[in-house]
């Protein structure tokens, strides 16, 4: 019987022939902690009397959910994963480099074939380079670091192929969020997804990227996408070239194979409080907005700038609408001001932040009032999760948000689209 990408990756990372339903102790190739997870994973690794980190130098920790520090408690966890990295000769990041998971991309840390674990939920992301990742928590972080290693279930796979041609506003949010609706919060809980089809391999990897971000918005363990020239390019890009992915055999068995056309899809939005609470927009009537952001894990890249960028040209944000959008990494942030998107995000009345998670996580950079309508690019919008339980957080793809951000309430953008 063939493999699933799956099951080839865990073979490969335990030196055994395994499949689905396997329990295996898997060698990783790179790991990943936040500033809010890291100091925890610290705190066990000095609790498990840690002296050598291993595969140190394939260990990335990340400052970027509370960044430039917010108070004197934040500033102090910093502090505390400096040192580490310093004492153990861990990556790290500065302030303003970015999200977690797009500087780890950035840096080469995600490779095809790969097996990689992050203390983050969203570390799913990494599978659009073709490898497996997936997010863990702190403790089992803080047991990579001390043993290069990790246990795992092997998931069985079910396979998700995506055919037609997108049409006209809509792009990769609106597909993933449209996923979500279809199979719900656990529809594939602890499923492998691989990706495949014409809308896939029409997709550029930032566009792929988000669709990988939200599969634990499902319920998954991983998402993978394939490789194809477009991943080869993305490496180049970045100064670390790879020019062999990993595909399923053909005989592969998968537990579910899903098909779906697209050519009719219109613009999706999740409405409060869950991601799977999604409707496409011709069913959303005058949904007035306080809020509008564009940034995050999901949808901060360079691609959605300049999808924002194309609405937000030459119009102005609508009165009483606080407009905030963060770059997800300081590279897209410097394209970014070379292609002008930042000049058409300030003289349009929006605020634009350093790199990083921004107000996604609801710690700084902000916050809503009360009562407030709020519509993001980011992959959560559970009551409280932009750090206040009174608000009302609706999740779009970034002209969808653009949009709404111009006439003040959630908007159709193929209304302002030429």
């Amino acid at each position: 019987m063939g493999k699933t990408i799956a099951e080839k990756i865990f073979s490969a990372h335990t030196g055994k022939d395994v499949k689905a339903g396997d329990l295996v102790i898997a060698k990783l190739d790179a790991l990943m902690g936040q500033d809010g997870t890291s100091p925890l994973a610290i705190k066990v690794f000095e609790e498990l009397g840690g002296e050598k980190v291993v595969n140190a130098e394939r260990v990335l920790l990340v400052m970027d959910h509370s960044v430039p520090p917010p108070n004197e408690g934040v500033a102090n966890l910093h502090k505390l994963m400096r040192d580490f990295a310093e004492k153990y000769g861990t990556q790290i990041t500065e302030f303003g480099e970015g999200v977690c998971h797009q500087v780890f991309m950035e840096r080469g840390l995600a490779t095809p074939g790969g097996l990689v674990i992050g203390a983050d939920s969203h570390t799913c992301t990494y599978g659009v380079l073709n490898c497996f990742s997936t997010g863990v928590g702190s403790s089992e972080l803080a047991a990579a670091m001390y043993t290069g290693k990790l246990w795992f279930k092997v998931p069985n796979t079910v396979k998700i192929i995506l055919n037609g041609k997108l049409p006209k506003g809509v792009v990769s949010k609106d597909v993933v969020l449209f996923l979500a609706g279809y199979f719900k919060a656990d529809g594939l809980t602890y499923k492998a997804i691989e990706f495949d089809g014409e809308v896939i391999r029409d997709l550029s990897i930032d566009g792929r990227a988000t669709i990988t971000n939200m599969v634990v918005e499902m319920g998954a363990k991983a998402g993978i996408m394939p490789f194809d020239e477009k991943t080869k390019e993305f490496f180049k890009s970045i100064g670390f070239p790879q020019e062999k992915g990993v595909e399923a055999d053909p005989d592969a068995e998968y537990e579910a194979i899903y098909e779906f056309n697209l050519s009719n899809l219109e613009p999706q939005v999740a409405m409060p409080h869950t991601v799977d609470n999604v409707y496409p927009i011709s069913q959303i009537d005058n949904v007035k907005i306080h809020e509008a952001f564009i940034g995050t894990c999901t949808n901060g890249r360079l691609e959605d700038l300049r999808l924002a960028a194309s609405i937000l040209k030459g119009r102005k944000v609508s009165k009483n609408v606080k407009m905030i959008i963060t770059p997800a990494s300081k590279r897209i942030f410097i394209q970014a001001m070379k292609e002008g998107l930042i000049d058409i995000f300030l003289e349009a009345g929006a605020i634009v932040t350093n790199p990083g998670c921004g107000p996604c996580v609801g710690t700084h950079q902000g916050i809503p009032a009360d009562g407030e309508n709020v519509i993001s690019t980011a992959n959560r919008n559970f009551k409280g999760r932009m750090g206040n339980n009174k608000a009302f957080i609706h999740l779009a793809s970034p002209l969808t948000v653009a949009a709404s951000a111009i006439l003040g309430k959630i908007t159709d953008p193929r209304e302002l689209m030429d």
